[in-house]
């Protein structure tokens, strides 16, 4: 595994990292580096939080392109063994902005170590979580460092990849009982749970055991869920140009708020599970904002920190 023996990072991200090949309205085609957990850590990177990404990639041209977006965010890419070539994924871009994926993947992540590193928090989701053989080596990352690490998931359901929803919701519910905060949106619960509100299904997997579920409602905002009680936010105003990242870079402001409010790591837990629902909701508010940001402009362009500050900042402050 190249690159574990780097400085210690405070966010490690373990995870598909691919290139999106967006085929426009017209049918034009423009390549970007893309799969969620490589946008997560570069949403975190932008953010300036020191952050590592576990990864595979092909020493190919999308894979090259792939490391240099990454290291412009300053994320430590981690590559583990060999892939033969850089996934791909294919985005349709609807009338309304919105993507249909195609996929070309590959994910035999081996057994991954990260020694004596014990970050702040552990991301991983979407894809690497359920594609043979790698998910395996995810799964056992996940137990190991869960005792002195904050556990985020997101299910970012790709059903082309990921199998009948039936056979999915028990892998997906397993994962939720492991992890500490959980990110969804209502098109994964839709797919999970036809015809539940989002919400009853957050609550659900609240039961299971994490601290804090959060489900993404498009245009409507998003609802938390945690111990403290449930909260609703809007979604911030924006004009769409598409919405290509919009969910990870949600992710990345959701983990970056916590983290400004000291709810990240293990010996943080036992106050993320008591976090009141008006720091859920300060947190989620901040994440809205920067997913309206990414949605504003093309691809998975998700904010800087000064960007973030200025959108986020009150009026007349």
């Amino acid at each position: 595994m190249s690159g574990v023996a780097g400085a210690a990072a405070a966010a490690v991200v373990v995870g598909e990292a691919l290139t999106d090949v967006i085929v426009d309205r017209s049918g034009g085609e423009t390549r970007h580096p893309g799969g969620s957990p490589a946008n997560v850590a570069y949403g975190l990177g932008r953010l300036g939080r020191p952050t590592a990404l576990v990864t595979e990639l092909g020493a190919d041209a999308d894979g090259d392109a792939i490391r240099a977006h990454l290291a412009s965010a300053g994320v430590e890419v981690r590559t583990q063994g060999s892939a033969g070539r850089t996934s791909t994924a294919v985005a349709s871009l609807g009338s309304d902005g919105s993507a249909d994926y195609r996929f070309d993947l590959t994910w035999g992540l081996g057994p991954v170590a990260l020694g004596a590193e014990r970050p702040l928090v552990l991301h991983t989701g979407s894809l690497a979580t359920t594609v043979p053989p790698g998910a395996a080596s995810v799964e056992r990352l996940v137990r190991a460092v869960r005792p002195g690490s904050t556990v985020s998931y997101d299910p970012n359901i790709r059903p082309a990849l990921m199998g009948p929803a039936g056979d999915l919701r028990a892998r997906v519910e397993h994962l939720v009982a492991g992890s500490d905060v959980v990110k969804a949106s209502d098109q994964d619960t839709q797919w999970l749970a036809p015809g539940r509100d989002p919400l009853d299904v957050a609550r659900a997997w609240l039961r299971l055991g994490p601290a804090l579920v959060v489900v993404t409602l498009g245009g409507a905002g998003a609802v938390a869920v945690s111990r403290g009680g449930e909260v609703h936010v809007p979604a911030a105003p924006v004009t769409v140009a598409d919405t290509v990242g919009a969910g990870d870079s949600f992710t990345a402001g959701l983990l970056d708020g916590l983290w400004h409010e000291d709810l990240l790591g293990g010996a943080a837990r036992s106050r993320l599970r008591a976090v009141p629902a008006d720091v859920v909701e300060r947190v989620v508010r901040r994440a809205t904002m920067a997913a309206a940001v990414t949605v504003s402009r093309a691809g998975a362009n998700p904010p800087t920190r000064d960007e973030l500050d200025a959108v986020a900042r009150p009026a007349g402050s």
